[in-house]
């Protein structure tokens, strides 16, 4: 059984599957694609992805791949907490620019959909945690793209965190989302 609930931004969900628990600990059944397909997600994933942060404040993102290698992204912590963000850049959408944040932890259990045409990313707000993710389509560096976590233009509220951000120097790097090659 899974919870879905809508984040405000066309396509990106949050969801929870069922918690079954007793003084032994717990199991979840993170991904059936039977059940998900129930709830109206029909996704083929291809590759699984594991990240570890070591210290809080660390912004992994904003990151997409364009078409015809675009990913879907289905996204959960296993340790630790971050505030997952998604950004829709479909230049054509109403929304364009728009962004959603969801607090995502090994505690509460809850994953976030991430669909294609969003540029996405987080911040860890603990120390030692660890992201799972699945994705609809493999890495293509030819297809890989980022835009700046700190764009003005979008306006993302980022938590402050004690040691301040540390991001990759190709974070650092990355256009605004003006000059970024977007989704049509």
């Amino acid at each position: 059984m899974l919870e879905v609930r809508q984040l405000g931004l066309d396509g990106v969900l949050e969801i929870v599957p069922k918690r079954h628990g007793d003084e032994r600990g717990f199991f979840i059944e993170t991904w059936n694609a039977e059940r998900f397909a129930e709830a109206g997600i029909d996704l083929r994933f291809v590759q699984d992805n594991h990240s570890y942060s070591a210290a809080a404040g660390v912004v992994r993102g904003l990151h997409y791949q364009l078409p015809p290698r675009a990913q879907d992204k289905l996204l959960r912590v296993i340790r630790g907490k971050i505030l997952d963000v998604a950004v829709d850049i479909r230049r054509g959408s109403k929304s364009f620019g728009k962004w959603v944040a969801l607090e995502v932890s090994a505690e509460k259990g809850n994953q976030i959909l991430v669909p294609k045409g969003f540029a996405h990313g987080f911040i860890t707000l603990v120390p030692d945690t660890e992201v799972l993710y699945k994705v609809t389509d493999t890495y293509s560096p030819a297809h890989d793209r980022s835009i700046r976590f700190d764009d003005a233009a979008i306006g993302i509220e980022w938590p402050t965190v004690s040691g301040g951000f540390q991001l990759s120097d190709k974070d650092l790097k990355a256009p605004l989302l003006a000059a970024a090659e977007v989704f049509p």
